[in-house]
C-alpha cells in the first residue's frame, strides 16, 4: 500500500514528507494506522547525525497510537479495531529480561531492531523497490506502520490518541523513575528538575506514589504551571542559587528523592547535591549528549556503575538506570553501587 510518511533522507537535513510504500504483515505482525504521534528527543538525536548508531533512509517516531488494521498469521493479542500503543521496547513475556522484576528491557527482538530491521532481518517500508530501514521498530512518523505483535500495548479506546501517545516513551520514563527506579514513599520530599515530558512524568509518579512535597524546578513559567497540573506543590525558576533555595526549603537537609530530567552535566550535579545526606537517591532520567543512547525501556531499572561526585559528596554514590527513551544514573547518598 501507499503511504505518507516524514523520511530522514540525511542527517542534518529537514525530514522530507513523501508516498513510500509499505507492505503487509507478516506473520506475528500488526498494521496499525496511526491517529498520533509524539516528538521525542530521540528523534531529533538522531536526525542530527549525532546518534553514532543512526542510519538513513529511515522514518523516525516512537511514540505512537492509533489502530488495528489488519494482523498477520498468528497475531492473538490484538485485533482489528483494537486501539494500541506502539513500543520501542517490546514485551516478549519469554526472554531473561521480560522474565526478570528488575527490568523489561526485552531481548527478542532487539539485534535486528537495532539495525532498522522486523524481527525477520526485513523491512516492509520500501520507494521505488529500494528498502527503508524501521527507527526503533516502529517508524510512526507515517500514516501507518507495520510493527511486531509484542511491539504494541492495548488501550482503552476512550483514552485520546494525542495524549495516550506519549506513554509510548517519555511520560513512562519520568513515572518509571519514580515508581520503579527510585520506588518514592509516601510522605517523601522529592524535587524534579526539569518539566519537559519526562521530568512532568516524574511529577505525576511521585505524586501517585503519595509523596507529601513535590518541588519542580524549570526555567520556562508555562512547564512549571504544567507541573502543578500534574501534582508539584512547590515550583523554582531554575538558576545558579537553586541548590540553596532547595536546601532552604528543606531545612538544610535536602530532597529525599531528586530527579534529573534535562541531560546537563551542571543540573545533574544539583540533583545530587539538593538528595538528602544519608538517604537522599538522585535518579538521572536525561543524558549526557557524549554518552546518549536510544536503548532503554520504560518504566524500569538496570544498574551500572558510575562516579562522578566530589570528595566532599562522597556519601553519595551514583549508578546508571536506562528508564525509556533516555539512559541516566541513579545517585544514593548510601553506597558506591
Amino acid at each position: 500500500m501507499r503511504i505518507r510518511a516524514a523520511v530522514l533522507e540525511e542527517f542534518g537535513s529537514p525530514l522530507q514528507v513523501q508516498e513510500v510504500d509499505l507492505a503487509e504483515p507478516r506473520a506475528g505482525e500488526v498494521l496499525v494506522r496511526l491517529a498520533a504521534c509524539g516528538v521525542c528527543h530521540t528523534d531529533l538525536y538522531t536526525a542530527s547525525g549525532a546518534d553514532p548508531s543512526g542510519y538513513a533512509p529511515t522514518v523516525l517516531g516512537h511514540e505512537g497510537a492509533g489502530r488495528v488494521e489488519t494482523v498477520g498469521e498468528g497475531v492473538s493479542s490484538v485485533r482489528p479495531g483494537d486501539h494500541v500503543l506502539t513500543l520501542f521496547s517490546p514485551q516478549c513475556r519469554e526472554c531473561d529480561h521480560c522474565r526478570d522484576e528488575r527490568t523489561n528491557l526485552c531481548l527478542a527482538i532487539r539485534e535486528q531492531q537495532n539495525k532498522g530491521f522486523l524481527p525477520d532481518g526485513t523491512t516492509r517500508l520500501s520507494r521505488a523497490g529500494e528498502p527503508i530501514r524501521h527507527f526503533m521498530g516502529t517508524s510512526t512518523f507515517a500514516e501507518y506502520a507495520v510493527l511486531p505483535e509484542i511491539a504494541l500495548a492495548k488501550i482503552s479506546p476512550e483514552a485520546p490518541s494525542t495524549e495516550a501517545c506519549v506513554f509510548a516513551c517519555g511520560l513512562s520514563t519520568g513515572i518509571g523513575a519514580a515508581l520503579n527506579t527510585a520506588k518514592v514513599q509516601p510522605g517523601a520530599t522529592c524535587a524534579v528538575f526539569g518539566t519537559g515530558l519526562v521530568g512532568l512524568g516524574a511529577v505525576a509518579g511521585c505524586r501517585l506514589a503519595g509523596a507529601e512535597r513535590v518541588i519542580a524546578v524549570d526555567l520556562s513559567p508555562e512547564r512549571l504551571e504544567l507541573a502543578r497540573g500534574q501534582g508539584a506543590t512547590d515550583v523554582l525558576t531554575a538558576g545558579p542559587t537553586t541548590v540553596d533555595e532547595i536546601l532552604e526549603a528543606t531545612d538544610g537537609f535536602g530532597a529525599d528523592y531528586t530527579f534529573e530530567a534535562t541531560g546537563r552535566v551542571d543540573v545533574m550535579r544539583q540533583a545530587v547535591e539538593t538528595a538528602r545526606m544519608g538517604w537522599g537517591l538522585a535518579t538521572v532520567c536525561g543524558v549526557l549528549e557524549r554518552v546518549r543512547r536510544s536503548v532503554s525501556s520504560p518504566a524500569t531499572s538496570s544498574q551500572v556503575a558510575a562516579s562522578p561526585v566530589r570528595p566532599s559528596e562522597a556519601s553519595r554514590a551514583v549508578t546508571r538506570c536506562p528508564s525509556s527513551s533516555t539512559a541516566g544514573w541513579q545517585a544514593s547518598s548510601t553506597s558506591l553501587r
